[in-house]
Formats: structure tokens, C-alpha cells, sequence
């Protein structure tokens, strides 16, 4: 198999607009993730808002608790079927590169 030549893959504008729609999407999921994760010790530990009863025995900060593991779980998801289309355009890239089309 040829070396490939790396540089002149990331000087293509293909290439520039991957990195782009890449990066416009995990920028937001990211602080999106961030935010939410460090708001619930500033909460807990700062105020006593999380600490009210939302029903029964159950306060406010095990609900967020529980919503933080479902939003794990759904930026995965998100991530992963996101992932595969950038992994679909970065191939689609390289078979370019190789067929000769980059110069």
C-alpha cells in the first residue's frame, strides 16, 4: 500500500469543510456536557435548590442525577451515529486521494 501524503489531504478543501462540520458539532455537544456536568456539584454544594423534595423520599439533585446519566447516554448515541458519517467522508477523502484525484 502507498504512503499517503497527509498534508496534501488537509490542504483540500473537502478536507477543511470535514474539520468544520466536525468541530461545529462536538463544539456545543461539549459545552453542553461540561455545563450540565459541573452545574450539579455547584448546586449541591452551593444552594439548597436540588435539596427540596421533588415526590416522596426523592430530592431534586437524584433526578438530576438521573437525567445527567441519561444525557451520557444520548450524546454517545448522537456522537457515535455522527461519528460514522465523518468516518463515511473521510474515507470517501482518502479514495479520492488514492484514485488520484488531489494533486
Amino acid at each position: 500500500m502507498a504512503k499517503i501524503d497527509y498534508a496534501l489531504i488537509a490542504s483540500q478543501p473537502e478536507f477543511e469543510e470535514l474539520l468544520k462540520k466536525r468541530n461545529r458539532f462536538i463544539l456545543p455537544i461539549s459545552i453542553f456536557f461540561i455545563i450540565a456536568t459541573l452545574l450539579f456539584p455547584i448546586l449541591t454544594g452551593y444552594t439548597t435548590l436540588l435539596s427540596n423534595e421533588a415526590f416522596g423520599n426523592i430530592s431534586w439533585a437524584w433526578i438530576y442525577a438521573f437525567f445527567l446519566f441519561i444525557m451520557v447516554w444520548t450524546l454517545v448515541t448522537i456522537y457515535m451515529k455522527k461519528a460514522k458519517e465523518f468516518d463515511r467522508e473521510a474515507d470517501e477523502i482518502i479514495r479520492k486521494y488514492r484514485e488520484g484525484n488531489y494533486k
